[in-house]
């Protein structure tokens, strides 16, 4: 501030009002500072002179570096009242989340045997538990994304399988090739009159050896899942490197030991079947007073009739329902609306699409008459996976399609829709080379009494193989259950522990990795800062008395005076003056002397009016200029009493005796 001037307006808040107003503070100057003056020096000075000066007195509370100390504290008092309660929920729920993971580490010593055995003991358990909860089902920890363990287990048992028993279905024609060459091979160079149950077993044992590959195959299956499964228990075991490397070696060993064990069972099996072909089994054609050969093609052929009529309804009524589900069909142009997604049942004897699952809203039904089954190659931009289904009588199966190409989201679901319809009947295509094979060898002709031979025994094939194939598909799942699955749970309970205590120290199974070592220090530190934190936000008083906020200032009055504002630092000049200030005489003025004013008048002081006749004015100047105006005398003077010879009459009244400079407040005034 220059001398002379003040900035009583700002500090007011009228000239630029701002919402939480101007704190004015005196600042030592650099005469001060080289000159070492103490701070309470100057900060005692600075309360003098809000005291003392005319234009601040009056609002010298609200002046001064301590009073901008407390204005700055009680505003971060408010802001810390308005955080803490959002901050202390978010620190308990952070402590709360790490309360669990913690409890294993606050008593932890790296070196002590004992916690290292105890461990040991404790995963070894959790690890059995684990696997038996994947294998045959938890309620706890469900995994909703995909099948996992015994699910897809499951899917192999009874979806997987039946389907790999059906794709290895005979080939007619070659069929009946094969059984007209047994029947001429058996009767050598006799003609025969009879139907020769020789060639009947020979047939039968060669598709009952048919049955060892799917049979292998799914003990494979079945033996990738446990694998899996078994690193996804160890997963639990990261912390330990070594140890979950032993545990896996280990396990894995033991199921490829029960791999051979199983094979070698599910191969008996077979032989078994091989062995003795049981004629008099109840479920087959040929035990039912079929004693002639006519009777026995008969009773054939009502037997291929009843299970073509399989499909039948089976509950006085209800149509037997196989599967739900939605499906994409993918090979609807896009001039007709491109691929659309619809909802798909699957029954003995159709196959409906419907709108939505809702089933009201019925787009098409399509008999399983004549339908098979055949893979689609995944197109290049798309992640559908595709089969097809069409008419072996090549007729349009939808509209102009010969074939509905069907997508699914996954091959699991392509595999399981197709086991669907293997239960309803709808089987695969064979290879076309095979087919075409097997048509340029079918040149021979039959005369009708070997043909009726070749047809009879056709029929009783038939009828002996779905015997089998019902027998294996049952016995299957039992035999991997008793020698894989349910031994592979009883080594890991029982005898996993004794196989790690042998194939390593406990010390180096134990051995923790970098990565966990530092997981848990860094757990540790976050756990006790967190406590820290609650205890210091635990100790503040949430009793702080707070003032609100003050109400946004009227700023609108800016948009009308942006073009003229104001001098923020000097006051324009009025005819109202300070109290105890008198007005600026800037030389002699005629007239009558000034009227007196008494002192101690509240508000502002105002200016004596205009005299009517000339006359010189006199200012009485006191050395003090913040006392009260000196009395005027009742006749003019010549000379302003007071002022010395010599000194020029323009002179302003005499100024503080310091000067009345507002700067901004320095830092260390602030602390």
């Amino acid at each position: 501030m220059d001398e002379g001037t003040d900035a009583r307006d700002v500090l007011e808040n009228k000239l630029l009002p701002l919402r939480r107003g101007y704190i004015g503070v005196v600042n030592r100057s650099q005469k001060d500072i080289e000159g070492k003056k103490d701070i309470r020096a100057a900060l005692a000075a600075e309360r003098k002179f809000f005291l003392s000066h005319p234009a601040y007195r009056h609002m010298a509370d609200r002046m001064g570096t301590p009073h901008l100390q407390k204005t700055l504290n009680q505003q971060l008092t408010n802001h810390i009242r308005e955080s803490l309660p959002a901050l202390r929920s978010k620190l308990q729920s952070q402590l709360l989340s790490l309360e669990k993971e913690v409890e294993e580490y606050k008593n932890f010593r790296p070196d002590d045997p004992t916690r290292k055995t105890k461990a040991l003991l404790q995963m070894v358990q959790q690890f059995g538990v684990d696997f038996e909860k994947r294998i045959e089902g938890s309620g706890d920890q469900v995994d909703t994304l995909e099948l996992s363990g015994g699910a897809r287990i499951n899917r192999i048992f009874h979806e997987r399988f039946p389907f790999e028993l059906v794709k290895m279905e005979f080939d007619e024609k070659d069929l009946r090739r094969e059984i007209s060459y047994a029947i001429k091979n058996i009767h050598g160079v006799r003609t025969g009159l009879f139907t020769p149950d020789l060639a009947f077993e020979a047939i039968v044992k060669k598709q009952v050896v048919k049955l060892k590959e799917p049979c292998l195959k799914c003990v494979d299956l079945v033996i990738q899942e446990l694998i899996n499964t078994v690193r996804q228990c160890t997963s639990k075991l990261s912390s330990y490197p070594r140890l979950r490397e032993e545990t896996e070696r280990i396990v894995t060993t033991y199921i490829r030991e029960r791999e051979g064990r199983t094979k070698d069972q599910i191969l008996l099996l077979i032989d078994i079947e091989q062995s003795y072909i049981n004629t008099n089994h109840e479920d087959f054609i040929g035990f039912a007073n079929c004693y002639y050969t006519e009777q026995l093609v008969t009773g054939a052929q009502q037997r291929s009739t009843q299970l073509n009529k399989k499909r039948a309804i089976p509950n006085q009524g209800e149509i037997l329902v196989i599967r739900r589900g939605w499906l994409t069909i993918n090979n609807i142009s896009l001039m007709k609306g491109g691929s659309k997604e619809y909802w798909f049942v699957l029954t003995a004897e159709s196959l409906s699409w419907y709108k939505d699952e809702e089933e009201k809203e019925k787009k098409y039904m399509l008999p399983l008459d004549n339908l098979k089954i055949r893979d689609v190659e995944k197109g290049f931009m798309s992640n559908k996976h595709v089969f097809a289904i069409f008419n072996t009588e090549q007729r349009n199966v939808y509209k102009d399609l010969r074939q509905i190409e069907l997508a699914c989201d996954s091959q699991e679901d392509v595999d399981s829709w197709k086991a669907s319809f293997l239960r309803a009947g709808v089987y695969p295509e064979k290879d076309q080379a095979e087919n075409e094979d097997g048509a340029q060898e079918n040149t021979f002709s039959m005369d009708p009494q070997l043909e009726r031979q070749v047809e009879t025994i056709r029929n009783l094939v038939d009828s002996y193989v779905a015997i089998i194939n019902k027998s294996i598909r049952d016995l299957m799942p039992k035999t991997i259950m008793h020698l894989m699955i349910n031994n592979t749970k009883a080594f890991i309970h029982h005898e996993l522990l004794a196989y790690l205590y042998s194939s390593a120290d406990q010390s180096s199974l134990m051995e923790e990795s970098a990565d966990q070592a530092q997981r848990r220090d860094d757990m540790l530190r976050m756990y006790h800062a967190l406590k820290e934190a609650l205890n210091i936000i635990g100790d503040i008083s949430t009793s702080t008395v707070s003032t609100p906020v003050p109400p946004p200032v009227d700023d609108t009055w800016l948009q009308s005076t942006s073009s003229h504002s104001p001098t923020p630092q000097r006051r324009p000049v009025s005819s109202v003056h300070p109290p105890g200030r008198p007005p600026a005489v800037r030389g002699p003025t005629p007239g009558p002397p000034l009227i007196p004013v008494p002192v101690g008048v509240a508000g502002s002081f105002s200016a004596p009016p205009i005299p009517s006749r000339p006359g010189p004015q006199s200012v009485f100047a006191n050395n003090d200029p913040f006392s009260a105006p000196p009395q005027i005398p009742s006749r003019p003077a010549r000379i302003p009493p007071g002022i010395p010879p010599g000194v020029p009459s323009r002179r302003p009244p005499a100024a503080p005796s310091r000067p009345t400079i507002i700067r901004p407040a320095e830092p260390s005034l602030l602390d």
